[in-house]
């Protein structure tokens, strides 16, 4: 498969550009600035671009498969990325005709589950809520402009993420949040985005993801 990944430089992004290679796949990186990408494959092409400029990403999106976005906030204090780089990404893609594009989001933007600790329903989840309303508030609307689009799309949310080894040995439920999944690394969450390129149950829905 020939792939596009936006925030290449990043934890889960730098998971799936590696992770894709390993497979077999061709990968173009979208990157700010190429030395922070230092990895050289055959199968890599690393191209630096303004990821919030629609007509600038249609070379690098022209003749592709599909589209992984590891794009998002860097933190509370940090300006939305998510929902401004997407939109220009979902305008990049109709004009090179390509459908497919998984991304990356947050479980807080899913319900609690109910048989899930009250501490957790009722204080803890409500707090983070409050306290990162931006990083969420960007992500949600990232999600609003792929719902409004005619892209077959997929948001994984994730709970808390950590640099740890692959596993495979996640939880996946496509429509709601991981019942007491607590946190997942960075590797795994990359591993399930690529292996959802080709399941159409994902397609055009979120998905929770945890160990």
């Amino acid at each position: 498969m020939n792939v596009t990944v936006f925030g290449a430089t990043g934890g889960v992004g730098g998971q799936i550009v590696r992770q894709a290679l390993e497979a077999g796949h061709q990968v173009t990186a979208v990157v700010r600035e190429k030395a922070r990408l230092p990895l050289v494959d055959p199968g890599l092409r690393i191209v630096t671009a303004d990821v919030t400029d629609g007509w600038s990403l249609v070379p690098h999106l022209t003749g592709r498969d599909a589209v992984l976005s590891g794009l998002g906030p860097h933190g509370r204090r940090s300006p939305g990325i998510a929902g401004a780089a997407t939109a220009a990404i979902v305008q990049a893609m109709d004009a090179a005709e390509v459908r497919r594009i998984v991304v990356i989001s947050a479980a807080p933007l899913f319900p609690v589950p109910e048989h899930d600790a009250l501490l957790l329903r009722y204080l803890a989840t409500p707090m983070i809520r409050r306290v990162l309303k931006g990083v969420y508030a960007d992500l949600a609307d990232m999600e609003a402009t792929l719902a409004a689009s005619d892209l077959e799309w997929t948001s994984f949310r994730p709970p808390q993420l950590k640099d740890a080894p692959l596993t495979g040995g996640y939880r996946r439920t496509v429509g709601a949040a991981v019942p007491k999944g607590w946190s997942i690394s960075r590797a795994d969450v990359a591993h399930a985005m690529l292996a959802a390129l080709d399941d159409p149950a994902t397609v055009k829905q979120p998905v929770g993801i945890a160990y």
